[in-house]
């Protein structure tokens, strides 16, 4: 049925105006974000589509719940029949404020204030990455984001992160302190023995010129892992 056949109070942009967002559910509000459904099949079908399908699974597309959606690429978002143009530019368009409203926050508050906000930030940028990707947020010494840069690709080992660029950009950012990340593209956020040996590794590194390493997150898709509260670091 087209959002604008159902009564008022059941029309996802009327519920929100009168209750608020939080009182719509993941379907209702990627249903008012696209509008319009396809040809035999309606909006709200279309969206419980997108959030309940696995990718692949029955031959169609889907990305597992709302976390999954809003971390697919352009490439992920083309080949979705019901997905044009501009909806696919819509739904990245959310994606991107998301980041940009996380950063601005981690920018203006002590990190640590909000280590929520951090592992939000972090599965943002690296989840859906199909690659590993050694990340570094590097701080201020109120321990405020002054940069966040993806420095290492691929597998990720002590001989593949190099400390030394670590430092050189950590003294280029005139940091005081880092908060390390990298990504499972398998989907187990438990680290491993190298990755505990490379966050050992970094610190000692990071130590000599007097930059903290403050913590070690692991993010896989809808989860993210911190090292420093599971005490590993």
């Amino acid at each position: 049925m087209p959002l604008k056949d159902l009564p008022p109070d059941a029309r996802p942009r009327e519920k929100m105006l009168a209750r608020g967002p939080a009182a719509l559910s993941d379907v209702e509000l990627l249903a008012l974000l696209l509008r319009t459904g396809i040809q035999g099949k309606g909006v709200f079908q279309l969206a419980r589509e997108l959030l309940d399908i696995k990718p692949g699974a029955d031959g169609q597309n889907g990305f597992d719940g709302i976390a999954g959606l809003l971390n697919a690429t352009a490439d992920d978002l083309k080949p979705v029949k019901g997905l044009g143009p501009a909806k696919r530019a819509e739904l990245l368009a959310v994606l991107e404020l998301a980041r940009r409203a996380l950063t601005q926050r981690l920018q203006e508050r002590t990190v640590f204030a909000t280590p929520d906000a951090v592992k939000q930030f972090l599965q943002l940028k690296l989840a859906a990455r199909q690659q590993e990707v050694f990340a570094v947020l590097f701080l201020d010494v109120q321990n405020r984001l002054v940069s966040y840069d993806e420095m290492f690709l691929g597998t990720l080992t002590q001989t593949s992160v190099y400390p030394r660029e670590v430092v050189l950009r950590a003294l280029r950012h005139q940091a005081s302190a880092v908060v390390l990340s990298h990504n499972h593209p398998s989907g187990s956020v438990q680290p491993s023995r190298a990755d505990e040996m490379l966050t050992q590794t970094l610190k000692t590194t990071l130590a000599l010129i007097d930059v903290r390493v403050l913590d070690h997150v692991i993010v896989a898709p809808g989860e993210a892992l911190s090292m420093a509260e599971r005490g590993l670091m």
